[in-house]
């Protein structure tokens, strides 16, 4: 067997499935109680390191939150918030780092 016929067969179980069961999850529940619904969808894929951080912290009541984070992981999301984690190029990133130079000196806050 060969490595493309590996990867071919792993990229068939994996992304399809997962997003599927995610959209029939979310079908059983109210839209009131996700937020990704009732709140604008561009707030979780924000430039703003607060607005995701405050998209981060929406996910955390919603009932699905733990199927949504599993998918991301195995569909590798290239970028955006997802189960309350913030994705940069298929990895899971503690934080939203501003635009430009970072300080030199800690600023006390």
């Amino acid at each position: 067997m060969t490595i493309s016929v590996l990867d071919r067969n792993l990229t068939e179980d994996v992304s399809p499935r997962d997003l599927g069961d995610l959209h029939d999850a979310a079908a059983q529940v109210e839209d009131e109680l996700l937020p990704c619904r009732t709140n604008n969808a561009e707030l979780w894929f924000a430039e703003s390191p607060s607005d995701v951080e405050f998209a981060k912290t929406l996910c955390q009541d919603c009932p699905v939150q733990a199927l949504c984070l599993s998918g991301a992981l195995e569909r590798r999301e290239p970028w955006g918030v997802w189960g309350g984690e913030l994705f940069l190029q298929g990895a899971v990133i503690a934080r939203k780092r501003p635009r430009g130079r970072p300080r030199k000196n800690e600023v006390a806050a």
